[in-house]
């Protein structure tokens, strides 16, 4: 076991999604000085859909946490589910969740960012997170693509992904956020189709964790 990895958390049970950002990560453990692993919680939802889904899943990540030791965690879902209260328990260890940090990541790169949702509800809680981050003027809206989590692992969707893009430029977005870690495959065409800067959030979750550890040495 490595008390100095970053151990990213998949907040669901799918080994699809999980296998995604094992395999998207692969391109940031060639300069990491930190292992990086990833997991998932095979009693979680196949999927966080709904707000009653991440507050389901609070709970495990706090005990995943608990009970796989690592210098820092990335949770893996936009919603950040159990990321506040995880915090609350280990102050001192690096907690990211991926919605905040791609969040924080996007407005390095552009004045106002949009994100492409997985459904409409997904967007309810989008603005919930910007508007308890305080950027509700940074924020130029979400768009849906209405699959789930696992679905959005499926390449055939490029064409539902280009679409929310184009209509997130169109709302004034400067930076595209892809509101799913099961999206990640998605990013270097959405960059080469849209002429943005697209965030995939888990690799800005690792990325700032990198940055947390070797700030603290």
């Amino acid at each position: 076991m490595h008390h100095d990895r970053i151990l990213v958390i998949n907040p669901n049970s799918s080994r699809r999604v999980t296998h995604g950002i094992d395999t998207v990560l692969d391109a940031m453990r060639v300069y990491s000085p930190f292992p990086i692993e990833v997991i998932d919680i095979p009693e979680a939802p196949a999927g966080i859909a709904l707000q009653s889904d991440a507050d389901t899943t609070a709970p495990l990540v706090q005990a995943a946490i608990r009970a796989h030791k690592a210098a820092a965690y990335g949770i893996a879902c936009f919603s950040d589910p159990g990321v506040t209260g995880a915090r609350e328990n280990a102050p001192t260890t690096p907690i990211r969740g991926i919605g905040e940090s791609a969040i924080l990541q996007a407005m390095t790169r552009g004045d106002r960012f949009g994100i492409i949702a997985l459904s409409h509800k997904s967007i309810l809680r989008q603005r919930r997170l910007v508007r308890t981050m305080g950027l509700c003027e940074r924020y130029a809206g979400s768009y849906p693509i209405e699959t789930t989590a696992e679905g959005a692992t499926d390449s055939m969707l490029l064409e539902r992904m280009l679409d929310a893009a184009t209509h997130l430029c169109k709302m004034g977005a400067d930076t595209l956020i892809m509101g799913c870690a099961g999206m990640a495959h998605f990013q270097q065409n959405l960059e080469h189709q849209t002429n943005r800067p697209v965030i995939e959030p888990t690799k800005a979750a690792v990325a700032l964790l990198i940055g947390d550890l070797l700030l603290s040495k």
